[in-house]
């Protein structure tokens, strides 16, 4: 505000009305400063609401929109992905994996899944935990079927999920196979004497110290590990036969941990044919529209776990504090 523009006081006659001008145009003032903060609050405020919106959408997205592509394609192929390491906690966690899976199966519009899958293995409960679910909805839902794709790498743990697939199917160039079981460490014992380290343990119950790296191998213990190991390869060999049945060849060097191209892996009857996501969903599944039902570890997924009920109530409560 200029003040420079009042008229000047001529004697206690103007007074009053000079103060009314002044008072007047002050408040004139501050009422356009309110409203130029009202309208830039508003502004922010929506803007904000926009990005909300847009992450909700973008994390909800194929509970949101399949519907809608299902009415207009006729059906879709469902797709979740499995990717890394296999281990509770990860994203190829059993927990996310079957989550998307079962969604993945229980929607009417879903015509086939297909379970993409760039993994090197990892946990054998994790892997067995998926092999087991694709079976049970396998049998629960007769009429969608389940293709598995290879990627860059599917071995060890990620080819015992695929294992239960209707088919598999790779890339020429994929990694598959790997069908074995590791377990491994280190030895420090030398390395302590030179260095004049002595080890000192306690524990209660002659094998506690199982495998030590800092005391010398006993056979026995190896003997234990072995065992345990040659317990859980029979596990894989097993669910593998069950799930390739005839179609594996007799060969058998498959489950020796070697790995193979994809290539090499449909002459051994690994992969039943080469091809990608895009070729299965539109060649075998017939519905080249994709919806994904990946779960991931993402914070705002993680925020907003729970029933549909509680998730709303929730993002209603942040927006009202937000704009109240």
């Amino acid at each position: 505000m200029d003040f420079k523009d009042l008229p000047p006081r001529e004697g206690s006659g103007h007074d009053d009305r000079w103060g009314q001008e002044l008072l007047a145009r002050l408040a004139f003032a501050s009422l356009l400063e309110q409203r130029r903060a009202r309208r830039w609050g508003i502004f922010f405020k929506s803007l904000f609401f926009l990005y909300l919106l847009t992450v909700t959408l973008l994390a909800l997205r194929p509970a949101l929109w399949q519907q809608g592509l299902s009415e207009v394609s006729g059906g879709h192929t469902a797709l979740v992905s499995l990717e890394g390491l296999i281990a509770s906690g990860m994203d190829a966690s059993a927990e996310n994996v079957i989550e998307g899976l079962r969604a993945a199966f229980e929607d009417d519009a879903t015509r086939g899944v297909v379970l993409a899958i760039n993994s090197p293995g990892g946990s054998p409960v994790e892997s067995g935990l998926i092999y087991r679910e694709i079976r049970r909805l396998r049998e629960k839902y007769p009429d969608t079927p389940l293709y598995a794709v290879a990627n860059d790498v599917c071995a060890s743990g990620g080819y015992y999920v695929a294992a239960a697939a209707d088919e598999i199917y790779a890339d020429p160039a994929s990694l598959v196979g790997s069908i074995g079981v590791r377990a491994g460490g280190f030895g420090f014992t030398e390395a302590m004497d030179k260095l004049g380290i002595e080890r000192r343990i306690y524990t209660a119950g002659d094998n506690k110290a199982l495998l030590d790296p800092f005391a010398p191998e006993e056979p026995s213990e190896v003997r234990h590990m072995e065992q345990l190991l040659d317990s859980v390869h029979r596990q894989f060999i097993a669910a593998v036969r069950k799930g390739r049945g005839e179609r594996l060849a007799d060969r058998e060097e498959l489950f020796s941990g070697l790995i193979w191209t994809g290539e090499q892996g449909l002459d051994l009857g690994l992969v039943d044919g080469l091809g990608s996501v895009y070729s299965v969903a539109e060649e075998q599944v017939g519905a080249a529209e994709i919806v994904d039902y990946t779960r991931r570890n993402r914070l705002f997924e993680q925020l907003f776990r729970g029933s549909a009920r509680t998730s709303g109530n929730g993002l209603l409560a942040l927006l009202r504090r937000l704009l109240g």
